[in-house]
Formats: structure tokens, C-alpha cells, sequence
């Protein structure tokens, strides 16, 4: 959960009508830009059409997202998350779901009473010692407020904003319409059983996430599996704990931006990036479970040396098979030559493409429209010891390799998008860093 900013917006409104309004602007205005864009196109030789038909989808991007944003909430949530699914979106239109900030403005000394007295039935000064009335870290769903129990302890108090959970429901539904209505104006979105898949994995998850009796569970989960020396996992205090308000230890420490600003070591960069990555591996293929949401804010850098994990509101368990495959298909594409039969079967476990699909154009027409992002996945493992400053950005797909991959794409395995999130977000972090990570591993070589 990132610090809140100065900067002000409105809570998202919960009314049907007026959130339904956004969603038919949105619509209305992709159909206008669809009709200028095919006019347009009578004109244009190849070269321009393939411009265009990104420009096209970028826009279609800023009118999903400009929905997003006006209705915040859950709905903003799911532009951020639908934004990390690589490979599920056209470039153009994930980079402006991209944009997604989180920030809201914050609950009055009021609601926050209301809140707490229609969870616990007391107010704040008697569940607690002492209770701050402003929030110090503010998100899409909530905002965390800092307190002390009676016996001294420090601890996070995050309160959930009215009316969330109550507009899952119809925010996917509005989300699905616009997908829809997106994807006949662009050949580059998948299929539509494709969408629905993601769009009902992405409705469950904002529905655990919204359950703060699942995240004092998820943080009791991790804090005896995930053992690993020098990481920091608050306790949730239970007693002060609901579906809508989640207690836990404080940690004192500071996010990477601001541990940055501090002029740390190398030999510091490396350490705090060794752990995040040792963290990553561990969790997906020791432990198959991921905390799946990498947003920096998550992640502290205690003044003991020690790394303070935040924000266990959205986890995954992995399929062990699962991480076999994927173990499998990075391990082979190490090599040379390319072992072309091994990959196409591990995709065909894992269920992402059809099994009737011919050697031939698996290798002459699907693996060239993924090369660039294999080739993005598997540079950190290329070397015993990787600089991530060097680390390019995620490549994207480019318009014609992106339709040819969802023409073979036959289904999305649900572990797939958390895998690709969090590793996405490792190696944005570990950039960020600058960190120089030992990345020989048991698993992928």
C-alpha cells in the first residue's frame, strides 16, 4: 500500500446509475474512435496501417483506463491488475492501464468512527491507547492508520472504504462490457473465453482481497512457511481484527524510494536484491504459494538490515505442476540449439495451447511472436551473477506478433498471470535497486 499523497480526488461513487453512465460514455466514445480509425485506414498504405492500429489501441487503452479512474474502487484496482497480465492486452492498451495510481482521498475522523463501530462496536480511543485520525498510507480499497494497543505495542490499523465489496459485482460486469465491446474494435485481445477466464480469476481475487479476515490468515501462513533469514512478516492482531479492518504489528522501516535517497552501498543493494530474489524462488518453487501483488510500497527496508514484508491481501497457491512447466520451458530456452519439441510439449501442459497444434507452425509462427519476451525472461538466468541495472524494460509485443500469438493462444492456466505479476514486479524492483544478483538456481539452469 503506497504513502498517500497530498494530492485529493473523490471516493468512488457506489451508485449503479451513475457508475453505469461512466461505462456507456466509455463505450459510446470507443465506438467513435473505432468508426474514425476504420475510415481513416481506407487511405493508409501497410506501413500507416500498422502505426495506426497501435495508436488505435492505445486509445481504445486511455478510454478503458479514463473509465477506471473515474469509478476507483475495485474497479480501478482491476485496471492494475488487468495491466500486469503479460501477453493478455495489446501494449498500447496495458501501458495506459498502467497508470492506475491508487490514491483516493482520505476517510474523515467520522467515517472512520463509523467504521470501527460497526465492525468491533467501540470507537477508536477504547480499542486502542493512542489512535492517529490521519491516515499515513492511502490505496484504491483502503488506508492505514497508525496506533497502540494498551500495552504499548506500535501496530497498522487498515480500514476498508464503505461500499467496496458491493461494487465487485458490478464493476466486473461494466468491465467485461467495455472488454467486449474493445475487442471487436481490435484483433489483438483474446478470445473471449480467454477474457472471461481472467476477468472471473481477477473478480475472485478483488473478492479475497476485500476479506482482511484472509490476510491476517495469509500474513500467519507466511510468517511460519517463509523463514528465510532477514525477512520480517507483521502479526496480525487478532482481536482488533474483521472482514474490514485488519490489526498488525507495526514495522518501522522505509520504502525503496526513500531508502534510496539514503546513498546505500552496492555491497546494500546486492544483499536486500539477493533476498528478494532468494524470496521469489523460494516461494514459487518451494513453497508453490506467491505473494502476488509487487507494488513497492510493499516491501520495507528495516534500519537492522532486515526486509519487512507488506500487504498479503492478494496470494496465490501454485500448482506444483504448474511450476514444473515453467521450470521446464526457462531451463530449455537457456540452451542452444533450442529444444523446440520440449517447449512445445511443456506449453501444451500447461495448457496454453492446443494440442493439435503441428510442430511446424509452433516453431515457424508462434515462437517468433513470443522471442522477445522469452528472451526478457530468461537474460537474468544467462549469467551466475546478473547486474539488474542493465535489465531492459518489459519489451511488450509488437501489433503483429501480439494477434499472431492469441490466433494459437488457446487458454490462460490461472497460475500464469500471478507467476508473470510477481516476477514482473521482482524485476522491476531489483532494477529500481540496482541490485547484482547470484541467480544460479536449483531450479532453472
Amino acid at each position: 500500500m503506497a504513502k498517500k499523497d497530498s494530492k485529493e480526488s473523490e471516493l468512488p461513487s457506489t451508485g449503479r446509475l451513475s457508475r453505469g453512465a461512466i461505462a456507456g460514455m466509455a463505450v459510446a466514445r470507443a465506438g467513435l474512435a473505432h468508426l474514425g480509425h476504420k475510415a481513416q485506414s481506407l487511405t493508409r498504405d501497410d506501413a500507416q496501417q500498422a502505426k495506426a492500429r497501435a495508436a488505435h489501441e492505445a486509445e481504445l487503452g486511455r478510454i478503458l483506463f479514463a473509465a477506471l479512474n473515474q469509478l476507483k474502487g475495485t474497479a480501478l484496482k482491476a485496471s492494475q491488475l488487468m495491466s500486469m497480465e503479460l501477453g493478455f492486452l495489446p501494449d498500447g492498451m496495458r501501458q495506459e492501464l498502467a497508470r492506475a495510481h491508487y490514491q483516493v482521498t482520505p476517510l474523515n475522523r467520522a467515517v472512520v468512527v463509523k467504521v470501527m463501530r460497526q465492525e468491533l462496536g467501540q470507537d477508536p480511543h477504547t480499542l486502542f491507547q493512542h489512535f492517529e485520525p490521519q491516515a499515513f498510507a492511502a490505496a484504491s480499497l483502503g488506508q492505514v492508520h497508525a496506533a497502540t494497543l494498551a500495552n504499548g505495542d506500535a501496530v497498522a490499523v487498515k480500514l476498508q472504504y464503505p461500499g467496496m465489496a458491493a461494487s465487485i459485482g458490478s464493476d466486473m460486469r461494466m468491465l467485461r462490457s467495455l472488454l467486449q465491446t474493445l475487442g471487436g474494435h481490435s484483433d489483438a485481445l483474446p478470445k473471449a473465453s480467454i477474457v472471461e477466464r481472467v476477468m472471473a480469476d481477477i473478480e475472485c481475487k478483488l473478492a479475497e482481497e476485500l476479506d482482511y479476515l484472509h490476510e491476517a490468515q495469509a500474513l500467519q501462513w507466511f510468517s511460519q512457511h517463509l523463514t528465510l533469514p532477514g525477512l520480517v512478516i507483521p502479526q496480525p492482531v487478532m482481536d482488533r481484527t474483521t472482514k474490514r479492518m485488519l490489526t498488525m504489528r507495526h514495522l518501522a522501516g522505509q520504502h525503496v524510494n526513500e531508502w534510496l535517497q539514503t546513498q546505500p552501498s552496492q555491497e546494500q543493494r546486492d544483499r536486500y536484491g539477493q533476498l528478494l530474489f532468494d524470496t521469489f524462488m523460494h516461494c514459487a518453487f518451494v513453497l508453490h504459494r506467491l505473494q502476488a501483488d509487487p507494488h513497492p510500497g510493499n516491501y520495507l527496508f528495516m534500519p537492522d538490515g532486515q526486509l519487512g514484508l507488506l500487504d498479503f491481501g492478494c496470494t496465490r497457491a501454485l500448482s506444483p505442476d504448474f511450476c514444473e512447466a515453467v521450470a521446464s520451458v526457462w531451463s530449455t530456452l537457456l540452451h542452444s540449439p533450442l529444444d523446440t519439441q520440449r517447449v512445445q510439449q511443456a506449453y501444451r501442459s500447461l495448457g496454453l495451447i492446443d494440442p493439435a497444434l503441428s510442430a511446424h507452425d509452433f516453431c515457424t509462427q508462434l515462437l517468433p511472436a513470443l522471442a522477445d519476451m522469452q528472451a526478457w525472461q530468461r537474460l537474468p538466468f544467462t549469467v551466475s551473477v546478473y547486474d539488474f541495472t542493465q535489465h531492459p524494460p518489459y519489451p511488450g509485443s509488437k501489433p503483429e506478433h501480439q494477434r499472431q500469438a492469441v490466433q494459437f493462444l488457446q487458454a490462460v492456466p490461472p497460475d500464469l498471470p500471478y507467476f508473470d505479476r510477481a516476477y514482473l514486479g521482482l524485476t522491476q524492483l531489483l532494477k529500481t535497486l540496482g541490485a547484482r544478483v547470484r541467480t544460479t538456481n536449483p531450479w532453472i539452469h
